[in-house]
């Protein structure tokens, strides 16, 4: 009877340790931005909102909770607050090239064109190869009616991938903007080839 007695109490006692230990793996910061990741993905923002607030209280200096905090602000079209973290994660990570480029897009959102610019340019510094930066950065600069440099990175964005459809409809937009509407239809005509079918003017944020 003591033995089962025993038994007993020590079977109880190791549920106890791994009920606390699935406790205290509930209150990391990872565990939260973990659950913030599955939440963004499922569409639930303000959910995953939350979840990363929870991580940062865990750990501030944590770069890519912040980022995907302003991922999911920005999907909310909170492009104030967007900034505002992207800005946390890139004090934090200031080599964050990702962070660099959708704080551009919520800058572009916001209506902030000359520094979505800059953070692109700061993206492209990074990361020179990578054409959705330079597709982003030719849509701020078309915005702002400079047709040609908007040409120029579209072109950067095709070269790198020519494949890309957005830029190559965009860069149909600049060039009937400066009249040139040949070269339009050219651009427009390759655009439908890759497949593309969207709106006039499109903007691409990373994940």
């Amino acid at each position: 009877m003591v033995e089962a007695n025993k038994h007993i109490f020590v079977k109880h006692f190791l549920g106890l340790m791994r009920l606390m230990k699935s406790a205290q793996s509930q209150n990391t910061a990872e565990y939260w931005f973990n659950k913030g990741v599955a939440l963004y993905d499922q569409g639930s923002y303000a959910d995953a909102i939350q979840a990363f607030d929870e991580a940062i209280m865990l750990d501030p200096k944590y770069a890519t909770a912040w980022y995907y905090k302003g991922n999911a602000l920005g999907d909310q079209g909170k492009y104030d607050e967007a900034i505002k973290a992207y800005d946390e994660a890139i004090k934090l990570d200031p080599k964050y090239a990702n962070a660099w480029i959708n704080n551009g897009v919520a800058l572009h959102n916001h209506g902030d064109f000359a520094d979505a610019i800059k953070a692109y340019d700061e993206a492209i510094r990074l990361n020179p190869n990578y054409a959705l930066t330079w597709y982003n950065k030719g849509n701020a600069l078309k915005n702002m009616c400079k047709y040609d440099e908007a040409v120029k990175a579209y072109d950067e964005a095709i070269k790198l991938d020519p494949k890309f459809a957005w830029p190559w409809n965009n860069k149909g937009n600049a060039l009937r903007m400066l009249h040139r509407n040949s070269d339009a239809e050219a651009a427009y005509a390759k655009a439908r080839e890759l497949g593309y079918s969207g709106p006039m003017t499109h903007l691409e944020t990373t994940v």
